[in-house]
């Protein structure tokens, strides 16, 4: 492997620390982006149970917004049950940004890192030519100075592809999670205001 560095020459090192950075994210996100702690199954019907035991009290509404993103868009809307639907409407669509900004959270580093990463590969392209040019003299061309030119175009080249693509589909990937995560809540957050308007059974 260190050969392979060596041989793609001082370009090679800004890829490297993408390919860092977009792995470190990638976990992270698989880690955070489970549906269990983003929308933890029942939650909704816990809710309205504890609302109809205990109404609004903090000792069980402060650990339901710790708990998840659906537990504090829940939290919002019964907090402000007492209020117009317009004003509980507001809170909970508060909450949700929230929410859905903290899901979103570093998606857009790794979004930029799978775009900037070709254009890393082709600039160690690019640095490859420079070399192979600069092999050239008029006795003839350097053969080892020629051979390292190319080695740094190709291998720039590849590792360049190899970071963007799966950074992308992650990205992809991630981006369309978060969405069908926001439409969930979304959707339980107007079941529970409609339900502790009395418009509907839970």
């Amino acid at each position: 492997m260190f050969a392979i560095i060596q041989a793609a020459g001082w370009p090679i090192w800004p890829l490297l620390l993408a390919s860092i950075i977009a792995v470190a994210l990638i976990l992270e996100r698989l880690a955070t982006l489970r549906r269990n702690r983003i929308l933890p199954s029942g939650l909704l019907q816990r809710v309205v149970a504890d609302y109809r035991e205990n109404g609004v009290a903090e000792d069980w509404l402060q650990p339901l917004e710790q708990q998840s993103p659906l537990g504090r868009v829940l939290a919002a809307a019964v907090r402000n049950v007492g209020a117009p639907r317009e004003v509980m409407k507001d809170s909970v669509e508060e909450a949700g940004r929230l929410a859905t900004h903290q899901l979103e959270r570093y998606l857009t580093t790794l979004g930029t890192i799978a775009s900037i990463s070709p254009l890393l590969g082709l600039f160690g392209t690019v640095v490859g030519m420079i070399e192979i040019f600069g092999s050239q003299s008029p006795s003839g061309a350097n053969p080892m100075q020629l051979a390292h030119g190319i080695s740094i175009a190709l291998y720039n080249t590849g590792f360049g592809l190899v970071i963007a693509i799966p950074s992308m589909i992650f990205w992809r990937h991630f981006r369309a999670l978060v969405g069908s995560f926001v439409i969930d809540m979304e959707q339980q957050a107007v079941r529970l205001v409609e339900t502790l308007q009395g418009e509907r059974r839970a």
